[in-house]
């Protein structure tokens, strides 16, 4: 052989195995294809799902993969960037499915792109479980492919709601600031009802639009109506920049809690002291008392998530891996990777994981309850679940110049 053809061959051999270990699927492989937001406005949440998508698929794999048909098959993930655009998302989910082939989809971070791209797994009859979209609106189309392993939105700040009522003193009035997105409508439609019903004034009910970084109007507002406790329902980014211009302007009333950020690290990191005293909820904690198959329990869990990629896993990450973990087990179930069998098998699903009970309802959603968390010197603590206060809140918050 020529030394000309001999190092096209290795380099056609060296092809192949890098394609390999980038987990390029094998003819038995089942795939699990996703769009994910890794690179615009979102790609810092947006990573967890990349993130725990890969450690699920590696974990299962390294035990050998799944039962099916007696034989012991591995799983592989092909997943593009999105870019932070709803419209890629849905023509990447198209091409995963029509071009791809897929076996499976998981899903998207944030939910108008579940709300989009769900329609493709719907129209395809290709089963999606998707941890990233919580809105009510997802699922109340009756569509019977689409399964979501986040919480109602409506009843996201339901804790909250049952906290502010026990709070000592009680809040009088509260302000609800929501952006303009599916899942922070949800909140706010639902928080509205929930305030109503815990005999709450609200002073203030004000939207925004999504990504936007100027809050000083909506807080000269609360400053001026003289909310007490002030709910907010956006983005991270938003949430960062509202924190910082209410201390800009000395806006401090006795609380302030928020759908998103205070269980990243990534957002204590951001604000520093700064973050002390904000409130936020999570359906999930890496308690030992939530046990796993694959992972042992979700302390045991994060820990190694920790080690691998570098940063706390919260609850983003944990449902991604409930999403594989889902999958895994309703194809043992199923026998195979029928879609249809796959489809009434996560319907019929019960299974104990790292994130707790996964048993969908029949619109195709889990409703785990949220539990009540604070950041208090620098670290997130439970305060507040179900059967009551955990912890000792720090409230009311004192004046920004009083810390």
């Amino acid at each position: 052989m020529s030394n000309k053809k001999t190092k096209l061959a290795c380099a056609l051999l060296a092809a192949t195995a890098l394609a390999l270990s980038s987990g390029v699927a094998l003819a038995k492989d089942i795939v699990l294809g996703a769009s994910v937001q890794l690179t615009g406005p979102s790609a810092n949440t947006g990573r967890y799902y990349k993130d725990a998508y890969e450690f699920a698929v590696d974990k299962i794999n390294e035990a050998g993969g799944i039962k099916v048909g007696g034989e012991k098959v591995k799983l592989a993930l092909k997943v593009y960037d999105n870019q932070s655009d709803v419209n890629l998302s849905v023509r990447q989910y198209t091409q995963l499915v029509s071009q791809d082939k897929v076996d499976f989809l998981l899903g998207p971070f944030a939910s108008n792109f579940a709300l989009a791209d769900s329609a493709v797994s719907e129209k395809y009859k290709i089963p999606m479980v998707q941890g990233g979209g919580a809105s009510d609106q997802i699922f109340s189309r009756k569509f019977k492919y689409i399964f979501g392993t986040l919480a109602p939105a409506s009843n996201y700040f339901g804790s909250t709601v049952n906290m502010l009522k026990e709070l000592d003193p009680a809040p009088k009035s509260v302000a609800l600031l929501y952006a303009d997105d599916a899942f922070d409508v949800s909140v706010a439609k639902g928080t509205r009802d929930l305030l109503t019903k815990a005999g709450l004034k609200t002073v203030m009910d004000e939207k925004y639009s999504s990504n936007a970084s100027d809050f000083n109007s909506l807080l000269s507002q609360i400053k001026s109506n003289g909310a007490e406790a002030v709910l907010v329902a956006g983005h991270e980014t938003e949430i960062l920049n509202f924190v910082r211009q209410a201390k800009s302007l000395a806006v401090a009333p006795k609380m302030y809690s928020f759908t998103v950020g205070v269980p990243s690290a990534d957002f204590r990191k951001a604000l520093g002291k700064d973050a002390d005293y904000a409130f936020g909820m999570t359906a999930w904690l890496p308690s030992a008392d939530n046990k796993d198959k694959w992972f042992g329990d979700a302390a045991q869990f994060a820990q190694a998530y920790k080690a691998k990629y570098g940063y706390e896993p919260d609850y983003h990450a944990a449902s991604g891996v409930a999403d594989v973990e889902a999958f895994a087990q309703a194809i043992e179930d199923a026998g195979g990777t029928d879609a249809a069998k796959v489809r009434d098998a996560l319907a019929k699903l019960s299974l104990d994981s790292l994130y707790g009970k996964i048993a969908f309802g029949e619109n195709g959603q889990i409703d785990l309850p949220q539990t009540v968390i604070q950041v208090q010197n620098g670290e997130v603590k439970a305060i507040y679940a179900a059967k009551g206060f955990i912890e000792k809140p720090e409230y009311p918050m004192p004046a920004w110049d009083k810390r």
